[in-house]
């Protein structure tokens, strides 16, 4: 996939997906037009993460935000794997647990009290997975001030410090 491409989108239902490099993100529009990102896939991820276990529609739209290489599972596939062998469950609750670390993570950067730290966090936990690739190359301004809590404003103005 290429950057900007859609995997799966809100309310539909399909295979579930194996992210094997790159990087996408959940965005969640809601009923008066307004999308927020909900969540960043990193290579490893098995998605949607709610699905793992029993089947259901996909709770956002999947955009890759980086060329990225998916695996794709299909839903009879991953299921009856899960009844046949039970060490599958195993194999789901480690993909689960660390997509809770990662979410305690990001609540761990969103209690931090400067908006630039938290900025500085978000950029630095960012750089693990894309490198020397800017954040702000890859996601817009809201969506940075969504992930990391504060307004787009703000985000400018401190992108905007930090480049002179």
């Amino acid at each position: 996939m290429h950057k900007g491409d859609v995997l799966f989108r809100q309310g539909e239902a399909g295979s579930l997906f194996r992210l094997r490099s790159g990087m996408l993100k959940i965005v969640r529009v809601h009923e008066d037009g307004n999308p927020l990102i909900m969540n960043i896939i990193v290579p490893g991820e098995t998605i949607p993460h709610h699905s793992l276990i029993s089947p259901g529609p996909y709770h956002g739209t999947a955009v890759a935000i980086v060329t990225s290489e998916i695996e794709p599972i299909p839903c009879e596939e991953w299921y009856s794997e899960l009844e046949r062998n039970p060490e599958k469950y195993r194999e789901v609750a480690l993909l689960l647990q660390d997509k809770l670390r990662m979410m305690q993570q990001r609540m761990d950067h969103l209690t931090t009290i400067s908006p630039s730290e938290r900025l500085r966090l978000f950029q630095e936990w960012f750089a693990r997975y894309i490198g020397d690739i800017p954040v702000s190359e890859v996601l817009t301004q809201e969506e940075i001030g969504h992930w990391i809590g504060i307004r787009r404003e703000t985000v400018n103005r401190m992108l905007r410090s930090h480049s002179l």
